[in-house]
């Protein structure tokens, strides 16, 4: 790792006058740290966001508001999103290790990279380390790769479980910046897909700072869950992830959501799914029905068609959970 400075600003202004070329944003570190260490982004000047971020969860109207420096851990056991938003602590309770948890910051979650294995081997092509380069994984390793709204450009997925739930439930990301006094972004279209620029996670100005999220108290609370399918039991990337919820009118269900992980370059919603289910009744029929709507023009790599058959368990699994929140099996 080269010698770098650090500068700790107490406000979003004074970090943001902080902001040049050749200087990075840093929260909890927990990805930032991995890029130095690997010589992937190795800045001059590092600019501690501890200070100057809201670590609060408050409660308006009709939303909760979640600070952009608020920690993982915190997201799992504080009571609003317990009582509204269980969901997100249900994906964020999947991810890492505790230790990790404890130190990893919201916006931080939205704005990691990803862990494709070629991206962090530098003796190896790699779209999103070096432009233009190539994509090694394409023809390459890509047992973890996407299944879905990927190109040649990249195969590389999204690797947040925070995301997805943050997707299923219609957040919204707020942030600042020097020229753009405040910005919105739908949460479904903050992170972005390859395209022709595979090494742009996302869709947030280089100069700006995410400095809070708001998620709707949409009465998603009762009928959720969250799937994680993946290697090993603990601190593993999700091979393949489901985020589903609804509520219930009579028996029929209404608002319906289901997001994935561990298929895209992005957290990726399915809306089709969610619009076929809308107004059924939530028999396991209607479910393989949803699964098969989500996997129908799937078309996977060389190395990843088995999870297609993940995909299609973890989507009926986690509605038959959704649905039977009580007793819930991963």
């Amino acid at each position: 790792m080269r010698p770098f400075q650090i500068e700790q600003p107490k406000t979003i202004a004074e970090a943001l006058r902080l902001k040049n070329s050749s200087a990075q944003f840093i929260a909890g570190g927990t990805n930032q740290l991995d890029l130095m260490k690997k010589h992937i982004a190795p800045p001059e000047t590092l600019i501690d966001l501890q200070h100057a971020l809201s670590n609060v969860i408050k409660e308006e109207k009709k939303h909760i508001v979640i600070g952009a420096n608020v920690k993982n851990a915190t997201l799992g056991e504080n009571p609003l999103i317990l009582q509204h938003i269980p969901l997100v602590a249900e994906a964020v309770l999947t991810g890492a290790s505790q230790q990790i948890r404890n130190m990893a910051s919201t916006a931080g979650n939205l704005m990691q990279r990803t862990r494709c294995v070629y991206f962090y081997d530098p003796t190896t092509p790699c779209n999103k380390r070096e432009p233009q380069s190539g994509c090694s994984a394409l023809n390459g390793e890509n047992r973890m790769s996407a299944i879905i709204g990927y190109n040649p450009h990249c195969v590389a997925t999204h690797p947040s479980d925070l995301c997805i739930a943050l997707v299923a439930l219609d957040a919204k990301v707020y942030a600042t910046s020097i020229t753009k006094q405040k910005i919105e972004i739908p949460f479904k279209d903050f992170h972005k897909l390859p395209e022709n620029t595979p090494w742009l996670d996302h869709n947030l100005p280089n100069d700006a700072i995410v400095t809070h999220l708001e998620i709707p108290k949409d009465n998603l609370h009762q009928y959720y869950a969250y799937i994680k399918l993946r290697d090993r039991t603990s601190y593993a990337f999700a091979l393949v992830s489901v985020a589903a919820a609804f509520q219930l009118n009579g028996d029929q269900m209404k608002n319906v959501r289901l997001a994935s992980g561990g298929v895209a370059h992005k957290p990726w919603r399915w809306f089709e799914a969610e619009k076929f289910l809308n107004g059924k009744t939530p028999t396991r029929e209607n479910f393989k029905q949803a699964a098969l709507l989500i996997t129908k023009d799937i078309q996977p790599l060389s190395g990843n068609a088995y999870k297609i058959d993940l995909l299609k368990g973890a989507v009926l699994v986690a509605l038959e959970n959704a649905l039977n929140p009580n007793s819930k099996q991963n």
